[in-house]
């Protein structure tokens, strides 16, 4: 995958998970004002994208570019899902499949940044990804806030799951192309 695909659709990820993460925890307030809650929350995500990312590990030069397909379609899932979410409990399967997701994303960003890039010259290609990811980063907070503003959370979340899967879509479209090409998607 060339660089300059990846930090697009990277930058597209950025975004739909920019857009709602400052803004989860109004959505947490509604479902019992509690910051012990919100840190609960945030506490599956981050373990079980740990423990995910030591199951991926052995298997990350096979999965390549697919994890950048899977990754983003899980989190299209739980953006749709949330919305619907009454109780606390279902907030909590869904931060255990959004970690497991963000550690795909992760590593497979990683990867594929180490395989599109070369000993000794990697500093411009990296310091463009992570230019673009952050400016689509902070664009995300401030439409994020816009969104809300003028419709409601759960837009926000629908939006947020467009994007994911955009993302997944072009990763897909852009390895197949490359497949027919006999070049390697990762």
């Amino acid at each position: 995958m060339s660089i300059q695909w990846l930090i697009r659709t990277q930058s597209v990820v950025t975004l739909a998970g920019g857009m709602i993460y400052p803004y989860y925890l109004l959505f947490l307030k509604n479902l019992g004002n509690s910051y012990s809650k919100y840190g609960l929350a945030f506490a599956v995500f981050t373990v079980s994208g740990a423990l995910a990312s030591q199951w991926l590990g052995p298997r990350l030069d096979r999965l390549g570019a697919s994890l950048l397909v899977w990754s983003p379609l899980g989190m299209t899932a739980a953006m749709l899902l949330f919305p619907w979410v009454a109780s606390y409990g279902w907030v909590l399967a869904l931060q255990l499949v959004m970690g497991a997701c963000s550690a795909m994303q992760r590593m497979g960003e990683r990867l594929l940044l180490a395989d599109g890039t070369q000993p000794g010259t990697r500093g411009p290609d990296m310091a463009n990804y992570q230019f673009w990811t952050s400016l689509a980063s902070g664009a995300a907070v401030i439409l994020g806030g816009y969104v809300i503003d003028w419709l409601t959370i759960d837009v926000l979340f629908y939006f947020s799951a467009i994007l994911y899967a955009a993302s997944a879509w072009a990763v897909r479209r852009y390895n197949k192309t490359a497949k027919r090409r006999g070049t390697p998607s990762a």
